[in-house]
């Protein structure tokens, strides 16, 4: 019977798991809890082919416990029904380990049918999932479990996965296979982390190569897939790399925030560069560079006209523009901390001066009385409460340390008169 190269060698000790040397080297916090025997419920969480399923296969071996696998986007309450069916019983003498992979796509109700038994010991959960549990995984079911991630492989790692499947896949044949130069590091860089899917081009390599007796670079390049990099619209690297993408751009790394914004366009993602450009020329250079909002936005609708690849142009211009511009969150802080206010109830009447008086019996309500009229003075300026009378001495913008913003507050301490800040 036919069996996947990646299921033919998966290991069957921890010593021979590649990875996941934080969780799972001598000494490690996982280790050490297979080892003890007591194995609590838990969840696997980490992108495809880094161990997750492997690790649980090994812990029901060491373990002595009946292991069933289910995978949530297929099974159902009735399934787990069944499972329960079989505690008490010679078919699971030392209780079931229950590796339910995907977990996310179970539904409240499902997830909850778990519960009871997770609590008695009789099934021990090892969940798995390629999304944040803190996000899918409902709560009672967290409170139950022990949250462990997995990370992707390191290309080192996923380099012995793949020299020690060539001899397994060299063994017994009269004439092994020769693999050509760099075809084996190419494997390992193109799988993105993933252990799984370099296993399976090497199997699809070494079949096309039984007549030939060789794998050439060029074939090695036609099948692997194109996925050097996770990237997922929906998941966690979509909003991982979208949240290095700004943090490199505020922490003025221009090269870090090129990195990041080549990884969004090579997956084929216009809009989400886009957008947060426009947020992070508004939210991180601010007032600092007041024209770089116009500038991005210029760039981000000819990027959006033109498409890709030719969008990479002026995007990589609005890029590296916010990433050497001054920076400035006085902006934002000021609508943070006014919102704040607002929201905790902190709000006052709108001022009689300030209320609209252009309507008959405005002038009878007061409406309007006492209002004087900016222009009419030196400077466009004078002196008045436009606060609402609880928050008259509230201060909400603090002009930015930046030339821009000092300027401007130079140019104010000077008209109103005043030698410290405003």
């Amino acid at each position: 019977m036919y069996r996947p190269l990646a299921d033919e060698i998966r290991p069957t000790d921890l010593d021979q798991v590649v990875g996941q040397e934080h969780i799972l080297a001598p000494g490690g916090v996982l280790r050490r809890v297979i080892e003890s025997g007591n194995i609590p419920n838990m969840i696997f969480y980490g992108p495809s082919g880094v161990g997750k399923s492997t690790v649980a296969s090994i812990i029901a071996q060491q373990t002595n416990r009946t292991l069933r696998k289910l995978n949530a986007t297929t099974a159902g309450i009735a399934d787990i029904k069944e499972i329960i069916g079989e505690l008490d019983t010679f078919m699971a003498p030392g209780g079931v380990l229950l590796y339910l992979d995907e977990i996310q796509y179970f539904n409240k109700k499902q997830q909850q049918s778990l519960l009871e038994f997770m609590e008695n010991g009789k099934i021990t959960l090892i969940a798995s999932t390629t999304e944040n549990p803190y996000f899918y995984v409902f709560g009672a079911v967290l409170s139950r479990a022990t949250v462990f991630e997995f990370k992707p492989l390191t290309p080192e790692a996923v380099e012995q996965a793949v020299t020690r499947a060539i001899g397994l896949l060299n063994e017994g044949r009269d004439a092994p296979v020769t693999v050509e130069e760099g075809v084996e590091e190419h494997i390992v860089l193109s799988c993105g982390g993933d252990v799984r899917k370099a296993l399976n081009a090497l199997e699809l390599l070494f079949s096309a190569a039984s007549t030939t007796g060789v794998i050439t670079l060029q074939d090695a390049e036609a099948v692997s897939q194109r996925s050097a990099m996770r990237y997922d619209r929906d998941g966690d690297a979509h909003y991982d790399i979208l949240s290095a993408f700004q943090k490199s751009i505020r922490g003025s790394d221009p090269d870090a925030a090129i990195h990041y914004l080549a990884r969004l366009l090579e997956a084929g993602d216009l809009i989400s560069p886009c957008r947060r450009l426009l947020v992070i020329a508004a939210e991180d250079i601010g007032l600092a560079h007041p024209q770089a909002l116009s500038i991005v936005k210029a760039c981000v609708d000819s990027a959006r006209e033109i498409g890709l690849p030719e969008a990479q142009l002026p995007l990589a211009a609005a890029t590296l523009l916010l990433a050497t511009s001054p920076k400035s969150n006085s902006a934002i802080m000021a609508i943070i901390t006014a919102r704040a206010d607002i929201q905790a109830g902190h709000i006052g009447e709108v001022p009689d001066s300030l209320k609209d008086a252009h309507y008959g019996g405005a002038a009878k309500l007061g409406r309007g009385k006492g209002y004087l009229y900016s222009h009419d003075y030196p400077n466009h300026y004078v002196k008045q409460q436009f606060l609402p009378e609880p928050l008259r001495d509230k201060t909400y913008y603090r002009f930015g340390d930046n030339k821009a913003e000092q300027a401007a507050k130079k140019y104010w301490d000077i008209v109103k008169g005043e030698s410290g800040s405003e």
